[in-house]
């Protein structure tokens, strides 16, 4: 699996019993500290390795720093960060790379291994599944609000350990469920990666705006007009495909096209197990897990491969 199929990652066979997934991940700084912008880069580099139901066991730091910009002792404190990350995931940091760079950046190249028969990838949504995110939206525009200086310290901070945590208890709840596909959510949004699940699938998605998780300090925020650049972009891009009722009122739409930083995991479950999968996530500490919509597969044509978006169940 690599450049003929997009996906989280790529995907190597290196037996029958052994598959290794491959993928990076960097970019430049979301928060202001960085011990917390190590942790969170990390942990979003991984995310794909988790989204594709594989478990992560090496990396290489990748390090773009502007020497004579700014002091060594920020990227020490960068890469305490990430390492904090992956030993919390418990993967071995096995090299890297840096250069010198106009601005700091910094992710990893991961390695994971899987089972070749529990791989997971976007494509494989069987109509009639329901779709449950992990992770409350909106923490782009909470981000934005944090450059404005307008967050409060108590939402910073919540909002680092939400970019912080890891998928990894996620992806192992799961693993004892019938889920058919799966991605993570990042920079193109909840709207935007659920579109790349249903292109080309035969199938389209129905999204119910009242049950989708949300930090509620982003629908303010939303309506202050902090809406990320990103959030334009995605919309732009994609709304061609998407078909959002008046009811679901003029703010929703800005979130669910927020770009996402080691945002949550979408799941495509077999109907009957969505509300149990769902109920097992919360339990595991992922309080926010929710169903929040479904894979249907409509009489005409002209909804198939589209999302709805509509306001309740």
């Amino acid at each position: 699996m690599g450049l003929d199929r997009a996906d989280d990652a790529g995907v190597y066979r290196v037996s029958d019993e052994v598959a290794m997934i491959q993928t990076v991940d960097f970019f430049t700084p979301v928060v202001d500290d960085p011990f917390a912008f190590g942790r969170i880069a990390a942990a979003n580099a991984l995310s794909d390795v988790y989204a594709m139901g594989g478990t992560p066991k090496t990396a290489m730091n990748i390090v773009g720093f502007p020497l004579g910009r700014l002091d060594l002792s920020v990227l020490r404190r960068v890469l305490a960060g990430g390492l904090e990350t992956m030993r919390e995931a418990g993967v071995v940091l096995v090299g890297g790379h840096s250069i010198d760079d106009s601005e700091l950046k910094y992710g990893l190249s991961v390695t994971g291994f899987v089972h070749p028969d529990r791989v997971l990838t976007k494509k494989a949504l069987q109509a009639g599944d329901r779709l449950v995110l992990t992770k409350p939206l909106g923490i782009g525009i909470i981000t934005t609000a944090m450059t404005a200086g307008l967050a409060s310290p108590e939402l910073a901070a919540r909002a680092v350990r939400q970019m912080a945590a890891l998928n990894r208890s996620a992806a192992a709840v799961m693993a004892d469920f019938p889920v058919h596909a799966c991605t993570d959510i990042t920079g193109f949004g909840l709207l935007g990666h659920l579109a790349e699940m249903v292109s080309g699938s035969g199938l389209g998605a129905r999204i119910y705006a009242d049950l989708v998780p949300v930090i509620p300090e982003a629908v303010d925020f939303a309506g202050m007009g902090l809406i990320p650049a990103g959030a334009h972009r995605n919309r732009e891009f994609r709304e061609g495909g998407v078909d959002i009722a008046a009811g679901v009122g003029r703010l929703m739409p800005h979130i669910l096209f927020d770009p996402q930083t080691s945002g949550g995991l979408l799941i495509s479950v077999a109907p009957g197990s969505a509300d149990a999968l769902a109920s097992a996530l919360r339990k595991a500490g992922h309080e926010s897990a929710a169903v929040i919509g479904e894979v249907e597969k409509g009489p005409e044509v002209e909804t198939l491969e589209r999302i709805r978006v509509v306001p309740r169940l």
